[in-house]
């Protein structure tokens, strides 16, 4: 294997640490996201995991955008930009950034919410960040 992936990998094993419970779903986000954008590339900091093409489109991380009692015992969350705000129940929170620009954070904590209409909502981040 390329020494770069097997750095890569073992940052993102690092920023799962505390979080192994969901390292598996992250693990599947992934994937997907390199089969749909074969140019994506991966940025591990501290804080969080990102995904950029050209310009970032999405990114993981273990914030905290609701009351601990509302979100589910092992999560992570998908961070997306995106030109208006998303309508969903799955949306924790939602900020526009400037504007524009909707700053939209969704918990992801099981299988099933790696489903078409999450992966829709990353198509149009995806397209919204290939416009900048």
């Amino acid at each position: 294997m390329d020494t770069c992936v097997d750095r890569l990998e073992e940052d993102v094993l690092l920023f799962f640490g505390g979080h192994m419970e969901v390292y598996p779903l992250y693990k599947q986000l992934e994937a997907e996201l390199l089969r749909r954008y074969p140019g994506t590339r991966v940025k591990v900091t501290k804080t969080q995991l990102s995904f950029s093409d050209r310009y970032m489109f999405a990114c993981v991380s273990f914030l905290r955008p609701k009351r601990k009692s509302e979100l589910p015992g092992h999560y992570f969350v998908l961070t997306l930009g995106l030109p208006g705000p998303l309508d969903s129940e799955r949306v924790a929170a939602k900020v526009e950034a400037y504007p524009g620009r909707w700053t939209t954070h969704i918990p992801v904590s099981r299988d099933s919410d790696l489903d078409g209409e999450l992966f829709d909502w990353l198509d149009q981040a995806h397209a919204f960040a290939q416009r900048k």
